[in-house]
């Protein structure tokens, strides 16, 4: 460590004088140190100075402190000495005093006892003598007393006294419960109105009867509506009465029962709810006795007899439920009692399943109606459904009432299509046939008329009734479409199949059409409302797509049957059309007198039509019509004799003439633009296999083949040979054109199509795409030829024919209700 130290000691004095000059500084410097080591030397002498007067003062404190301490623990020694001295002085002062109190606890207790327990022999003694006395209201009093008194000695069961007074006790109640039950015996018999006191003791015993056990007042109340009920048990019960048709007079009886003995039965505690239970028993009775008496029968019921009994039943039941707080029917069923049952219902799914888990709560069946009724009286305020505890007996044998309704529907439905004009009034708004409406009038009054009754099994039976109602209408209305022409005449004629419809007769069509789509949504909206007012079990089963399926294959039918009838109406023109002598025209002029008739067809049945159908029927109508007309336009070419080639000019202008009347056929009926669009497209693409047939027939001789590969791919050697007639070649002159086109074979011709003429949608050729040699020409090439024929009028309806033939050829889209029909 010396070296480092003497190091930085030289390292020090170097920087303080680091050249010779500076060396006359060392003396003031030197002055400077010994002045610092002065000062130092005094500090330290002054604090060595301090520190030995405080370390003597710090021992006398600390001395002091340690005698203090001691004296504190001396003192606090004496203290605790002196503490539990006297402790033990208090305890023997208080230990006297503590056995005085515990003597007069003691005491005080069994003077109370004693005191509680001569009250309660006195109380009983007293009991006694109004027992035997029928004091009722002042034992009714007294009985409440001594179970207070009885109370205080749960503690002492088992002291003999007690057990004594308690057995004594017991007997005195047993005794007054056997006089209540003797008087209460008298009630009804008379004696109330000769002995004036009667009815006042009675009621005194009822305070008796409240003051004992509740199975007493539950005993009570049981046998006295028992008691009630025997004479009517026994006058019904009788052959006289025992009948269906007397079900009325039993409420009756029951009625001029609560009616007569009001005010004698005030008697009871409006709490005991005496009439209440009364009425309980008598319907389980009353039903018990209905079903012997429904079992009994040897045949039907009378349908008359048995809905009376049952609509007197519901009424009474009905009464029932407003007397003793049920609430009232229109609450539990919402709109049932409405005008229409089958339009509104306020009632949920959940409200009509926790309205029948309460109805099956209250009664179970006929073998636990005893446990049943003992739950109810010992639990008045229970809120007992009365609704359907007697009219549910008539469920199983409601069955002759839902046949007569259906006999009663066949009949209404028969009398309505018999008196039905199949005529719809002028201005009317629906174009609806009025016996539909009444269909479904009747049925909705029958549906009331049985909701009305009952909303289970026999609801949903009524329900399958109005489902055959339904099919057989729908049947009625097939029946009444047009039939096409049949036995020896009609195969005579060849009119055998055919359809001849009238005005009149498409009208009607029309109206069948509005008519089953009225019955289809009808019939629908039915379903959903029987569905929210029956029974929740049967709810799911609520379906009426078998029903709605038969009005669709109505409605399919009738528009079928319409488009054949249209096309009867074209037989004659096709005809005039096959005896126009196009071989023979010497000239093209206006358009031929058959197309001026399907004009007129057309013209005068379309708009009638557009207006009575719905657009998405006149639509499927269209779409059928177009799918049939144009097809047989063509191929009734065929069906002509030989055809020239001003001929076939005529009959070109003749096929766009009528191409331009079927598209307008939508604009006449009414039908918005974007809605016919495809059926634009689909009479454009048939009517343009007519107009390129016709160019075959145009083209030269030493191209027809080629020509007719080229706009008819699809075409067979059959129909090529057709053609060929139709041009005037002798067979002769066919064969070499037949062997020609025969040598090129189907599928050089599809590789050919495939490159000039696209068939598919979206599918171009382009522009410079040359085509192999020796197979077809280009269309250029075609139109050059059919040019030098010097006919302009050719070559402008090849052109087109050509330019109708490229258009793309992509099937027509159909909505799913037109696929529905078409399917």
């Amino acid at each position: 460590m010396a070296a480092p130290d003497k190091q930085s000691a030289l390292d020090y004095i170097n920087q303080m004088f680091p050249t010779e000059a500076s060396l006359s500084g060392v003396e003031p410097l030197m002055q400077k140190i010994h002045s610092e080591i002065r000062r130092v030397d005094a500090e330290i002498l002054a604090a060595v100075r301090q520190q030995s007067n405080s370390g003597s003062k710090a021992r006398e404190d600390l001395a002091a402190a340690t005698r203090a301490v001691q004296e504190l623990l001396y003192k606090m020694q004496e203290i605790k000495t002196k503490a539990e001295q006297s402790e033990t002085m208090v305890q023997e002062i208080c230990r006297d005093i503590k056995k005085l109190d515990f003597a007069k606890k003691h005491i005080t207790t069994t003077i109370t006892a004693l005191h509680r327990l001569t009250m309660l022999v006195s109380a009983v003694e007293q009991l006694q003598a109004m027992a035997s006395k029928r004091q009722y209201k002042e034992a009714a009093a007294q009985l409440e007393a001594v179970n207070q008194l009885c109370s205080h000695f749960e503690a002492y069961r088992d002291f003999q006294k007690i057990t004594e007074l308690r057995e004594k006790f017991k007997s005195i109640k047993q005794i007054l419960k056997s006089h209540v039950f003797s008087d209460f015996s008298s009630l009804g018999t008379g004696k109330e109105t000769e002995e004036t006191n009667l009815l006042q003791q009675l009621s005194d015993a009822c305070l008796v009867v409240d003051a004992l056990e509740p199975s007493v007042r539950e005993e009570l109340v049981k046998n006295f509506c028992s008691r009630e009920l025997t004479s009517y048990q026994q006058i019904f019960e009788g052959a006289e009465l025992a009948k269906l048709d007397k079900t009325e007079r039993r409420y009756a009886w029951i009625k001029r029962r609560l009616r007569t003995n009001e005010e004698i039965w005030k008697i009871f505690p409006s709490s005991w709810h005496v009439p209440y239970l009364l009425c309980i028993q008598f319907c389980k009775l009353t039903r018990t006795q209905l079903v012997d008496i429904l079992n009994n029968l040897k045949e039907k019921p009378d349908v008359g007899t048995l809905l009376l009994a049952l609509q007197r039943t519901l009424e009474f039941e009905e009464e029932l439920a407003e007397k003793f707080g049920g609430g009232s029917r229109s609450k539990e069923s919402g709109s049932d009692n409405g005008e229409d049952t089958t339009e509104s219902s306020s009632q949920t799914i959940s409200d009509i399943r926790k309205k029948y888990e309460k109805r099956l709560a209250a009664h179970h069946g006929s073998e636990n109606e005893d446990q049943d009724g003992h739950k109810d009286l010992s639990v008045p305020d229970a809120g007992f459904n009365f609704r359907g505890i007697i009219s549910s007996c008539f469920e199983p044998y409601l069955a002759v009432y839902v046949e007569l309704e259906e006999k009663t529907l066949m009949e209404h439905l028969e009398k309505l299509v018999q008196e039905e004009t199949w005529e719809i009034e002028e201005g009317s708004q629906t174009n609806i046939l009025s016996s539909s409406m009444q269909v479904f009038l009747i049925i909705r009054r029958t549906l009331k008329r049985c909701s009305a009754l009952t909303k289970n099994q026999t609801l949903f039976n009524l329900f399958k009734v109005f489902q055959r109602i339904l099919k057989a209408y729908a049947t009625k209305l097939f029946a009444r479409l047009p039939k096409g022409g049949t036995g020896l005449v009609a195969a005579a004629t060849g009119m055998d199949g055919q359809i001849k419809t009238s005005d009149k007769d498409e009208r009607l069509i029309c109206y069948i059409v509005n008519t089953a789509e009225y019955c289809h949504k009808t019939s629908g909206e039915l379903a959903e409302n029987v569905s929210k007012i029956v029974d929740p079990q049967y709810a799911d089963s609520i379906d009426m797509s078998e029903v709605q399926d038969e009005f669709s294959a109505v409605i399919t039918k009738a528009l079928i049957t319409l488009v054949h009838g249209i096309e009867t109406k074209f037989d004659s023109e096709m005809a005039a059309m096959t005896r126009v002598p196009w071989g023979t025209l010497e000239s093209v002029g206006d358009q031929s007198e058959y197309v001026n008739g399907i004009n007129t067809i057309l013209t005068s049945s379309i708009p009638v039509l557009g207006r009575l159908l719905s657009p998405i029927y006149f639509q499927f109508f269209l779409d059928k019509l177009a799918s049939s007309l144009g097809p047989r336009f063509y191929l009734n070419i065929f069906k002509c004799k030989q055809i020239s080639e001003t001929g076939a000019q005529q009959m070109l202008l003749d096929t766009q003439a009528v191409k331009t009347i079927l598209l307008e056929i939508p604009s006449l009926g009414k039908q918005a633009a974007s809605a016919a669009a495809g059926y634009s497209k689909f009479v454009s693409r048939e009517m343009s296999k007519a107009e390129a047939l016709l160019k075959v027939i145009l083209s030269p001789i030493d191209s027809v083949a080629d020509t007719y590969c080229a706009l008819l791919p699809e075409g067979t050697p059959s129909e090529f040979q057709r053609i060929l007639d139709l041009k005037g070649l002798k067979r002769t002159d066919q064969q070499s054109i037949l062997d020609d086109y025969n040598k090129r074979g189907a599928g050089t011709y599809q590789q050919s199509i495939k490159a000039a003429v696209p068939s598919a949608p979206n599918t171009t050729v382009a522009p410079n795409q040359s085509t192999p040699a020796g197979i077809i020409p280009l269309k250029e090439e075609i139109v050059a030829r059919a040019a030098a024929l010097g006919r302009g009028a050719a070559t402008t309806g090849i052109r087109r024919i050509l330019a109708l033939t490229e258009s793309t050829t992509k099937d027509r889209k159909d909505g799913p209700l037109r696929k529905l029909f078409i399917g």
